[in-house]
């Protein structure tokens, strides 16, 4: 096992995917060690400060790569799977700003309506007890909360020489921000250049479902990643399978047809698997999938649709890639 490690200085962070010479080049199966900032670049320090005043909103969701992948090619899949992911900081940081987020009016879905003010939540992590610090800015109410990190920005370069701002998701992944892209995760994406160019930022310590405020416990980030290739097995939208489902996604306005895109991946991806033609697969997904939302915040709102893997019988997908990379975590744990 070859062990790479990335750990770049702010001026070599990336707000873009597709555009950028790679930072590292590896092998599949090769694994990656990375550090990620926090998606206000680390310029956030305490919770009298508010980003406006810190931060350039052209430089949010910075990411660490792109990473070169040898041999990857148009058409083909690149399976990246979490190994771990670890808060490398004491604290993580949520914020409401005006005009952001699924609650108020913003600059797509304008309205007379007042913006919400700009406010900070500063967390405390405990990394021994695994648990952040919920406190109320305006009431003396707290509460302990398990910590879940999670990358909300992992991604490719686009196809067709396009270049993509990190915060908005897409076929090439992008800022999904989804609760699932977590420990333990495999994540599929679809490659679109030579090399496929793959990057990684936006950590949060946890995060809920759509993320509604439009923050989750924003943090930098120590992870751990391996890297496989699948060849010619590129996928419409980018897939997750973790040990008990297989997931969809789909990210586009408006939400119904983000949905509407994760389901109709699932149902493909089910028939595929099982050898069920598309209704009788439409059947058993309508009755037993899942569909969280991503998020419902960002330029693009992210929708996942998730089906238990008992249901899928022995089937494997892409001949077991996800075990294979479990595994290869599982000696890289057992390393180090």
């Amino acid at each position: 096992m070859t062990v790479h490690t990335l750990r770049p200085t702010a001026d070599r962070y990336s707000y873009v995917f597709g555009g950028r010479e790679p930072q590292l080049a590896i092998r599949p199966g090769d694994v990656v060690e990375l550090s990620t900032e926090d998606c206000f670049g680390g310029r956030v320090t305490s919770p009298s400060q508010r980003p406006s005043e810190v931060c350039d909103f052209n430089e949010l969701n910075p990411v660490t790569g792109p990473i070169h992948v040898e041999g990857a090619e148009p058409g083909d899949l690149l399976a990246v799977h979490f190994i771990d992911i670890r808060p490398s900081r004491g604290h993580a940081i949520s914020a409401a700003f005006p005009f952001f987020g699924a609650l108020t009016s913003t600059h797509e879905t304008a309205t007379l309506q007042d913006p919400l003010e700009e406010r900070v939540w500063f967390y405390d992590l405990d990394l021994e007890r695994w648990t952040a610090s919920f406190r109320a800015r305006n009431s003396d109410y707290a509460l302990e909360l398990p910590l879940d990190p999670m990358h909300g920005v992992v991604g490719v370069a686009p196809a067709g020489g396009e270049v993509r701002l990190v915060v908005t998701p897409d076929r090439h992944g992008g800022n999904m921000d989804s609760p699932e892209v977590r420990t333990g995760t495999t994540l599929y994406l679809p490659v679109n250049v030579p090399g496929a160019l793959l990057a990684i930022g936006d950590g949060h310590a946890r995060q809920g479902e759509g993320e509604v405020i439009g923050t989750g416990l924003e943090c930098a980030m120590d992870s751990v990643i391996a890297v496989d290739l699948v060849k010619g097995a590129a996928p419409a939208w980018p897939r997750l399978e973790d040990d008990a489902h297989v997931m969809t996604t789909g990210s586009v306005r408006p939400l119904e047809d983000a949905y509407r895109i994760s389901q109709k991946e699932l149902v493909d991806w089910t028939s595929d698997l099982t050898g069920m033609d598309a209704l009788d697969a439409c059947q058993l997904v309508s009755q037993l999938g899942l569909a969280p939302a991503a998020n419902v915040c960002d330029p693009n709102y992210t929708m996942v649709a998730k089906l238990p893997k008992w249901a899928l019988r022995s089937a494997e997908a892409y001949g077991g890639a996800h075990r294979r990379l479990r595994a290869a975590g599982e000696e890289y744990r057992a390393a180090h």
